[in-house]
């Protein structure tokens, strides 16, 4: 007998299935009556629903047809027989005589041993397993597929019931919890210091499938129809747009993923689901997440990028059939909120309320990405590179995340959760130390002056140059201006920007950095070619040269705002001396303009170059004769250096910032700067850290500037320190290093001897 034959079929059990998630009873009684419905609508002797533990075992929850006394007594490993089978795989099976299949085990309180046919599908939610549904017969039969995909659809309703807790008390005495709500341990790529915790806020959130069961299937259908005519056009649109329409490597990405819009297994398994009685919306979220428990368990790389594909066509459906926002209707957070996204934008995250906003976990995007600088600037602990957390926690969910050690704890263990609080506190009684030395003068042990400065970008930034005491801004980056902006910035807004931050300022020290776009920070507003190695390519000065336009812009806004005031201007990624000079001449052009319309120029101009290309250590010489002053970008300089691409998680920690070519090549920069009396300024990332500040200042280096969170951490260390004493050690370790990966153990070692926190 196959289901057609059984009581009314698979719509009928659907609807059935309805009325029972519409009654008011127990979470236990709900689901025993599912296991009843089901048992009955397939003429299935059993019907038993196993839920996968913390602890990664399968317990049995309901059943009906097997002994009523082995519910939550009956526990068995994730791997064990033909449900541990099916857990582990995420595919249903199906068999007439599964006492012959060699998985096939049972358990002896239970009494399955009778039974010989067996169906079974994984109870999946955005791909994960959260258990198993299973039904058995006595005599040998053959299970249909309309049968399967009955009864995968039943798994869906009990994967919600288990992702809203419904589920979470009927578990046995001594159990670790749901798999759904089990604790995970994650780990990422430090991107912002802090330690948050909070609760889970997505940023594109799911779509959550509340009606599964249709009442019209012909409806149905047509409301599936339009929305992948609609998905189809949207996509169509995206890769036949001006910007992307000429060949390339972007075209065939664009492709492939219109490719899957178009692709007819995965348009006829939705109109199926939906034939078979589910919502449109059901159906999209039933086919997706098989599709997605079957594509993350493949290795091939290129399977698994094609997942990101479908989630996203997934999206776009389930956003046209619900009607539902992309992001927080209103804006608003919840107290605490920790923001988990796949990527965003920069400007996405200025959007959010700062003062509830705890951190934020990326799972795409680390120290480098866009939104990161923006997390910085903020002092928003962020970390980055975490796989697949979009897919693993759900709103409200505890969350905490270390942004100095890239650790994101979800669900957290309450010893978990005391532990990161005491970090917090910890790191707060810190804060309050650093806050405490803002007044006192960064000079070491030895009477050496240090100017320590703070990277900036955004208006926000700029309250930090009084809570930390830094002595001015050794890197304000232009660019964040234009990468949060929906169009290009006139040069008015640019001007009004750049005046409000020297109004802050108040006198002190601003370093401007002109433009630096391009490589990985590309505006959608600004036509670019696409290019096999961005971060050698168009971008930076190469571009201000190129489209002259836009630097002279740019320094007709800085000239205005600076009207009357001293201003300092640096120039990124220049290669060569001739570089700075043609860059020079054009600004010397607006600076003859500005003189011959009469209008007020800046009392002071220093026109300075950012040393990040390797080429520029064997012509120092020259450089140092033209600039006014030097800024060393060390997140470039050491990418360009090894040869290493700092956003490849796979080799961007290869090699060491303390690796003796870095340092000898930060000392050979140090050495011609202070013989030619040019003042040099350390702005990447090495000079916010505490053990790489003091190698820097033990090479020569006077001058350093970072994230406004790194200042007082860099104060306490070089306030402890012998400068003299320091810069001997280090040039001895230096003579001896050859052949060494990193003088990293060294220089702690010695930190530890001499007391120098770090």
């Amino acid at each position: 007998m196959n289901m057609r034959a059984a009581l009314g079929g698979p719509r009928l059990m659907l609807r059935k299935l309805r009325e029972v998630m519409a009654q008011q009873i127990s979470a236990q009684e709900r689901l025993d009556k599912i296991a009843v419905l089901i048992a009955s609508n397939m003429v299935a002797e059993v019907c038993s629903v196993y839920v996968l533990r913390a602890d990664q075992t399968l317990e049995l929850y309901a059943t009906e047809g097997l002994k009523r006394e082995a519910v939550h007594k009956t526990i068995m490993e994730a791997s064990e027989g033909l449900v541990g089978l099916i857990a582990t795989t995420a595919e249903a099976l199906a068999l007439s005589d599964a006492q012959a299949h060699p998985s096939f085990s049972y358990k002896p309180e239970t009494g399955e041993e009778l039974f010989h046919a067996f169906l079974g599908v994984p109870i999946l939610r955005a791909g994960n397993t959260l258990g198993v549904l299973v039904v058995q017969n006595s005599a040998h039969r053959t299970y249909s597929d309309e049968e399967v995909e009955a009864l995968q659809t039943t798994a869906m309703v009990i994967a919600e019931m288990l992702a809203n807790g419904e589920l979470e008390t009927l578990a046995s005495p001594g159990s670790t919890g749901m798999a759904v709500r089990r604790p995970l341990a994650l780990r990422g790529s430090a991107v912002s210091d802090g330690v948050g915790l909070g609760y889970v806020v997505l940023h594109a959130p799911r779509v959550v499938v509340k009606n599964l069961v249709a009442d019209d299937s012909d409806k149905e259908i047509a409301r599936l129809e339009q929305a992948i005519d609609h998905m189809r056009t949207r996509v169509d649109s995206l890769v036949n747009q001006g910007e992307v329409a000429h060949a390339g490597e972007h075209r065939d990405v664009l492709e492939t993923f219109r490719m899957f819009a178009y692709d007819r297994g995965w348009l006829r398994r939705l109109r199926e689901a939906v034939a078979g009685g589910l919502t449109a919306e059901a159906a999209v979220e039933h086919v997706q997440s098989d599709a997605r428990a079957r594509l993350q368990r493949q290795n091939d790389p290129y399977l698994r990028d094609r997942l990101h594909d479908l989630d996203d066509l997934a999206n776009r459906l389930l956003h046209q059939l619900t009607g539902e926002a992309f992001t927080l209707a209103d804006g608003q957070l919840p107290e605490n909120a920790i923001l988990v996204a796949r990527t965003m934008g920069p400007a996405a995250l200025l959007d959010y309320e700062r003062q509830r906003l705890r951190g934020l976990v990326l799972e795409e995007g680390g120290a480098s990405s866009h939104v990161a600088v923006v997390a910085k600037a903020l002092g928003i602990p962020c970390v980055g590179d975490v796989e697949g957390i979009t897919g693993l926690v759900e709103p409200g969910d505890a969350i905490i995340l270390d942004g100095n050690t890239g650790e994101v704890q979800v669900r957290p263990q309450p010893d978990i959760e005391a532990s990161f609080g005491e970090r917090a506190r910890l790191r707060a009684r810190r804060q309050e130390q650093y806050r405490a030395l803002r007044d006192q003068a960064p000079v070491t042990k030895d009477g050496v002056a240090i100017e320590l400065q703070m990277n900036a970008g955004l208006l926000v930034d700029m309250p930090n140059l009084a809570e930390t005491g830094a002595t001015g801004i050794g890197l304000f980056r232009t660019e964040i201006l234009f990468m949060v902006a929906p169009s290009l910035p006139r040069a008015t807004a640019q001007a009004e920007l750049y005046g409000t931050v020297l109004d802050i300022a108040n006198g002190r020290p601003v370093t401007f950095r002109t433009l630096d776009i391009g490589g990985d920070k590309v505006l959608p507003y600004l036509r670019m070619a696409k290019e096999e190695n961005p971060a050698l390519g168009w971008r930076a000065i190469r571009i201000g040269l190129d489209r002259p336009a836009l630097l002279r812009t740019q320094i007709r806004a800085l000239f205005k705002a600076a009207a009357g005031r001293d201003l300092k201007v640096m120039l990124p990624l220049v290669a060569s001396a001739s570089e700075f000079d043609a860059a020079k001449a054009l600004i010397e052009r607006e600076r003859k303009l500005l003189a011959d319309n009469d209008k007020l120029a800046p009392q002071s101009f220093r026109l300075g170059v950012m040393l990040e290309v390797p080429s520029l250590l064997f012509d120092l010489e020259a450089i140092l004769a033209r600039a006014a002053f030097i800024s060393v970008g060390t997140n470039d300089l050491m990418q360009y250096l090894f040869a290493v691409d700092r956003d490849n998680t796979r080799v961007a920690r290869r090699f060491d910032p303390l690796a003796p070519a870095m340092l000898k090549a930060m000392q050979r920069i140090a050495d011609a700067a202070n013989a030619a009396g040019v003042p040099a300024t350390v702005c990447g990332e090495m000079a916010g850290r505490p053990l790489e500040a003091l190698a820097l200042l033990a090479l020569g280096f006077r001058s350093l500037s970072m994230s406004p969170a790194s200042i007082g951490p860099v104060k306490a260390m070089l306030l402890a320190l012998d400068a003299a004493d320091a810069a001997a050690f280090l040039k001895g370790r230096l003579a001896e290093a050859s052949g060494k990966a990193s003088l990293r153990v060294a220089l702690q070692t010695y930190a530890e001897k001499a007391g120098i926190p770090l």
